[in-house]
């Protein structure tokens, strides 16, 4: 099979640095995207991510517009789920600290990896998740409670987006669904955007930081996540992305001088173990 350009240069990198660089660059986007807040809002960056990201996918992958009928359903919702997952998550963003937000955020595939199990040590990562919840709710401070709920909302839609997902990958071997699900979900999230922030999505500067948000956010990690999966086994990969609220809350402290309480930072590492954990102990599948 013959490899894209972009798909050499990503392949070029070993599997774990793969997903490390995916996971720093969706936190270098977030913080892009919260300091654009101010002058196109949280809404007019959603669009701009969104929007942005799906013209350059289409320009990368060029994925055709004819579409199997029994993928077409998969590839839609995905697009929704897409539009959902990233509405919810700047509402959140606007509201709460970076590192709050993701970890949050994180309790979605979290839920994904233990649904269905009967087992204790399942049941005890959920415990130990949960606990972290509490913590972050009642960790002091002056934290907003809408924020922390957008924050679990857009954990909802990431759930299903992973499950969607692997429906999406049945049917596309590249990154062609990708593109076409980001299509959609720009064309869901463009006249929120322009409703919300109107001519200031015109500005020059905002386009340009806007066009960074959706490399950094979308198209740099989803490239880079999409080669580790082909060549590393699931089970590690996810453990690997349990370390991302920790990066999130990092990044938010030294970039944005978020400063998370004591007990926040327990919340954070009682989901990032609970993550990895439950990850880690995970049945294979059959």
């Amino acid at each position: 099979m013959v490899r894209s350009p972009v798909s050499r240069v990503v392949g070029a990198f070993p599997p774990t640095s793969q997903v490390l660089v995916g996971i720093v660059s969706i936190q270098v986007g977030a913080v892009l995207a919260k300091q654009l807040f101010a002058v196109a809002g949280s809404m007019g960056v959603f669009a701009l991510r969104l929007v942005f990201a799906a013209l350059v996918l289409v320009l990368i992958w060029r994925p055709s517009i004819r579409i199997d009928r029994r993928a077409l359903p998969v590839m839609l919702g995905y697009g929704v789920v897409l539009a959902a997952m990233n509405f919810f998550f700047y509402l959140a963003l606007e509201r709460i600290p970076l590192g709050i937000a993701v970890t949050a955020e994180f309790l979605g595939p979290l839920a994904v990896a233990i649904a269905g199990s009967r087992r204790w040590l399942d049941g005890l990562w959920a415990l130990l998740a949960a606990a972290g919840v509490v913590l972050l709710a009642r960790g002091g401070g002056d934290l907003s409670l809408v924020g922390l709920l957008f924050a679990v909302a857009a954990g909802a839609c990431w759930a299903a987006y992973i499950l969607l997902g692997a429906a999406l990958g049945s049917h596309s071997a590249d990154g062609s669904g990708l593109a076409l699900a980001m299509v959609v979900a720009g064309v869901i999230a463009a006249p929120i955007g322009i409703a919300d922030a109107g001519s200031a999505l015109l500005s020059p500067t905002v386009l340009l930081i806007g066009l960074g948000v959706a490399l950094m956010s979308s198209v740099i990690p989803y490239s880079f996540e999409l080669e580790a999966l082909r060549r590393m086994p699931p089970r590690v990969f996810g453990v690997l992305m349990s370390i991302e609220p920790a990066v999130a809350a990092l990044a938010g402290l030294i970039v944005l001088g978020e400063v998370l309480r004591p007990l926040q930072w327990v919340a954070v590492a009682c989901v990032v173990v609970a993550s990895a954990g439950a990850t880690r102990t995970a049945r294979p599948e059959v």
